[in-house]
């Protein structure tokens, strides 16, 4: 199992929005989430906006190739992509770059 981290940038103007949506996500979409084999997914939002998420999957690009075929995910990153900075014509979820991981306990 690979543990994944990323970093993305909500606007300060959408923080309030952001996180009401993720109190509430659909259990389609957590489903989904399951099956394309996304597990221990959290995400940690700061006062100005920093986002970290963090996963456990066996193949990153493999899970999110997965979430692409979903109608549901689709969605929610159409709905969703005006609260982050510096996107451009990408959704947030194309704009999860793995962070390298320097140290680890177990």
């Amino acid at each position: 199992m690979k543990r994944i981290c990323f970093v993305l940038q909500v606007k300060q103007e959408h923080l309030d929005e952001y996180r009401e949506r993720h109190a509430a996500v659909w259990p389609s979409l957590l489903e989904t989430l399951r099956t394309a084999g996304w597990s221990n997914y959290s995400l940690f939002l700061r006062p100005d906006g920093l986002l970290v998420g963090y996963l456990e999957t066996e193949d990153f690009n493999l899970a999110l190739q997965k979430m692409k075929l979903s109608p549901d995910n689709a969605r929610w990153q159409r709905d969703l992509a005006h609260c982050f900075e510096d996107l451009g014509e990408a959704m947030p979820d194309q704009s999860m770059v793995p962070l390298a991981e320097l140290f680890h306990l177990a």
